[in-house]
């Protein structure tokens, strides 16, 4: 991040760093580089810091602003100058504006439901628990730990999804029937087949 060192006796070697933005630079508490000395007005200069750098404005400071010894109103910094506030003296050194861009780690897929033999589901997230809820846009099934609950003061409790936050409607015994008698009819011609190709391989007498 751009950074600049005050080389002036007796304010220490304070270095400020300038945040994305406009940076305003004065005696004034408000500002949000603060250097009191008294040859700074309260509100001396604006240092806007940019993907382009550093941009310095002079708020009609009392002492002037110097850049490399030339005064100045405004200008672009350069890493390695000397600015001059009053008779604060500064060392330009840097001007970067550094953007760090968190990784966002994609979101997890969660694995097909597992079908129990009554028909039932189990949760994606929670395998140990039974699904409750399926939504009504993407169709995700869910447990009750995974659906998220909207209460309304004085109204019916709205089940949001967790993927798409739209409503969710509770699984109801017919779709479980329904998905029971659906894996009970493909079990039983897989049977069937099996025993037809059994019965064709089997020697003649």
């Amino acid at each position: 991040m751009a950074r600049l060192l005050i080389k002036t006796e007796g304010l220490g070697n304070q270095a400020l760093e300038l945040r994305l933005g406009v940076n305003r630079v004065g005696r004034d508490p408000d500002c949000e580089l603060q250097i009191n000395h008294s040859t700074i007005s309260s509100v001396h200069c604006e240092l806007a810091l940019s993907n382009d750098g550093v941009y310095l404005r002079d708020c009609e400071s009392t002492n002037g602003t110097f850049l490399n010894g030339d005064p100045v109103k405004e200008a672009w910094l350069l890493q390695g100058q000397e600015l001059k506030l009053g008779d604060v003296e500064l060392f330009v050194e840097s001007i970067d504006a550094k953007i760090l861009i968190p990784e966002i780690a994609p979101p997890e897929i969660p694995k097909p439901p597992v079908v129990l033999d009554n028909g039932a589901m189990l949760c994606p997230r929670h395998p140990e628990v039974t699904a409750t809820f399926k939504c009504t846009h993407c169709q995700e099934i869910m447990c009750n730990a995974c659906v998220h609950i909207m209460r309304r003061k004085g109204g019916q409790a709205h089940f949001l999804c967790p993927i798409c936050s739209h409503r969710c409607e509770r699984i109801s015994a017919a779709e479980i029937k329904k998905k029971r008698g659906f894996f009970e009819m493909f079990q039983e011609t897989v049977r069937l087949k099996f025993k037809q190709t059994i019965s064709h391989k089997s020697p003649r007498k």
